[in-house]
């Protein structure tokens, strides 16, 4: 995908990295990357991987982190031609991609008030990266919440996903 038409080099790039897991192909990754305003600069997603049960029964309670953060999140962050100030993700078990990259990785959930430090923007809540430097992310994520919901382009990851695999 080429960058958005009125994309600015200087404006602020937020990373949005899921997984979907479906019964027919296994488990795919995608990554979509927009501006401050919620356009899409980059989409990239990977192709599927079925996990055998001999993978299921040896690598146990962590194989979604394996699967999800090492193996797809690892991939697609690697893959992308631009770099972004920060990367969300809405699976907890995609935070194991935080030891494959020097990116600043945070949780989008629901609010719920029970994790310290957690910024609530707009519906979601934002659980920080682990790295102490801000390097404008915390700006770049506040002046995206006021655009779109945090949750939303999730959705548009999962359906562009389930439209790639109808073709």
């Amino acid at each position: 995908m080429q960058r958005a038409l009125d994309q600015r080099p200087d404006d602020p790039v937020i990373g949005f990295l899921t997984a979907v897991d479906t019964p027919t192909h296994g488990c795919l990754g995608g990554y979509l990357l927009v501006d401050g305003c919620g356009r899409p600069i980059e989409f990239h997603c990977t192709t599927p991987v079925k996990v055998s049960r001999a993978q299921q029964i040896l690598y146990g309670a962590t194989l979604p982190g394996q699967l999800h953060g090492r193996h797809l999140g690892a991939a697609l962050l690697g893959g992308a031609t631009v770099t972004p100030r920060l990367v969300v993700t809405d699976l907890e078990t995609m935070l194991a991609v935080r030891t494959e990259t020097e990116l600043p990785v945070a949780l989008v959930t629901a609010p719920d008030g029970d994790r310290p430090g957690t910024m609530v923007l707009g519906g979601a809540a934002v659980v920080p990266p682990l790295t102490q430097s801000d390097d404008g992310w915390r700006e770049a994520l506040e002046m995206l919440a006021r655009a779109v919901d945090l949750h939303e382009p999730f959705g548009r990851i999962r359906a562009a996903i389930d439209e790639a695999q109808r073709h």
